[in-house]
């Protein structure tokens, strides 16, 4: 029986080179010219700034179409994922590649709980930081002190499962304890009868002269939250966990990577920066349509946050999710938010508007998120924490895919060099 027809991309050069390049097609028919051996071959390199055009590794974990707006972990779309699991299932899903069976999600959840208290001298490091810290400083921090803890991480054959644990649930504890640290509330330790996501909720919004229950739908809300956030793809911050884990750095060392890389406004602070387009358009008056047109004749540098993506050039599927949960969670909490009203304002205009309709920009997982945060209580600096809690997941997948690659190696990206040709050193009293 014949095999598949291999397919190759020819590319013709200056000076009449010439050089086949093989063709890689992926399950989904997308297709990509292998240039591994090209700068071997022809001295040649490509160049691609921000990467827009170049795929860095393959992968399994998650499907990815832009034009159509698609989204699928491991095979299952976001959406029937984000309406029947919960951010602990998906969370096995991304990371084992498969779906729980009921014996392996009750070890699954009896590990997260076992390992989601902190070390104890942990807590004089979150003493030690001054009260305007940033949750995402002390976030990143502490998961890099992670590894001091364990320093087993630090072998390759040590334990790869118990530190993916390790790290999934004690990240939890760490970004609620950042909160409270931020706030000058006393840290509240997790309850082992709480389930992630509540558990999550306790230790943010508890406080030690109270009782605190856990509310069902923002539970659903959070997990549902966190479930679209889980991964996608190659996008900034997950490229540089595979850019630090390809040193052989530690598991630890790698996410603090990709929390840093997340905490950028054009990437986790987008929805912080919806939030305050926002109330910048409440506070001069509340017309949407007024700064929608400045936006289109660029004046007073104004920038509709929330819409377009880099991947997307259809609605981001994951906006569709959010938009129906933030009606349930303001319905469910009482709560009038005039940003809302002005939020569905704005999308309604653009979405008729032949302007943003011909550069494809559609309201993005950003545009509600903010949204459904704030109304639970989560102030707007804890929002880029919240997606690296999400994130988490799909960070550790990926770092797992790439060790577990054989043909992995160390980032090592080229240049095309446009400085000074070679100069004759001049002394200092010669200038």
């Amino acid at each position: 029986m014949a095999g598949p027809e291999k397919l190759s991309a020819k590319l013709t050069l200056p000076g009449g080179k010439e050089a086949s390049l093989p063709v890689v097609v992926g399950t989904e028919d997308e297709h990509a010219v292998d240039i591994r051996a090209l700068r071997n071959e022809t001295g040649y390199i490509t160049l691609d700034t921000g990467y827009m055009n170049t795929g860095s590794t393959t992968s399994s974990i998650t499907y990815l179409d832009g034009e159509q707006g698609i989204l699928r972990y491991r095979g299952y779309s976001i959406e029937e994922l984000a309406e029947h699991s919960d951010f602990v299932e998906v969370s096995y899903l991304l990371i084992n590649g498969k779906l729980p069976t009921k014996a392996e999600r009750a070890s699954f959840s009896t590990a997260l709980t076992r390992h989601s208290l902190i070390h104890e001298d942990m807590h004089q490091f979150f003493a030690g930081f001054p009260p305007t810290s940033h949750p995402m400083a002390i976030l990143s921090a502490m998961v890099t002190s992670l590894s001091a803890y364990y320093p087993d991480s630090l072998d390759r054959n040590s334990s790869v499962d118990l530190h993916i644990t390790r790290i999934l649930s004690k990240v939890r504890t760490i970004a609620a304890f950042s909160y409270k640290k931020s706030i000058g509330q006393p840290l509240i330790y997790p309850k082992n009868s709480l389930k992630y996501c509540a558990n999550f909720l306790h230790m943010m919004f508890a406080v030690p002269s109270e009782d605190y229950d856990v509310s069902p739908v923002l539970e659903k809300a959070l997990n549902q939250l966190l479930i679209l956030h889980a991964d996608h793809e190659q996008n900034c911050s997950t490229s540089t966990v595979r850019m630090v884990g390809s040193s052989g750095a530690n598991l630890y060392a790698a996410i603090a990577g990709g929390i840093l890389a997340l905490w950028g406004p054009l990437h986790g602070g987008a929805n912080q920066a919806v939030i305050e387009m926002l109330e910048e358009i409440r506070a001069s008056g509340g017309d949407s349509k007024k700064f929608v047109e400045d936006v289109k004749n660029k004046r007073d540098n104004r920038r509709l946050m929330g819409f377009g993506h880099r991947v997307y050039k259809n609605y981001d599927p994951r906006a569709k999710i959010l938009k129906k949960m933030c009606d349930e969670v303001l319905a469910h909490l009482g709560i009038k938010d005039p940003l809302l009203d002005i939020a569905k304002s704005m999308e309604e205009i653009a979405l008729k508007d032949d302007y943003f309709i011909s550069k494809k920009l559609y309201p993005n997982v950003d545009f509600y998120s903010g949204i459904i945060y704030r109304a639970m209580g989560i102030p707007t600096n804890m929002f880029t924490v919240m997606f690296a809690l999400g994130r988490l997941p799909g960070w550790i997948a990926h770092w797992k895919e790439m060790v577990e690659d054989k043909d992995t190696k160390i980032g090592r990206p080229r240049q095309i060099y446009t400085g000074e040709k070679l100069r004759k050193y001049v002394p200092i009293d010669n200038r």
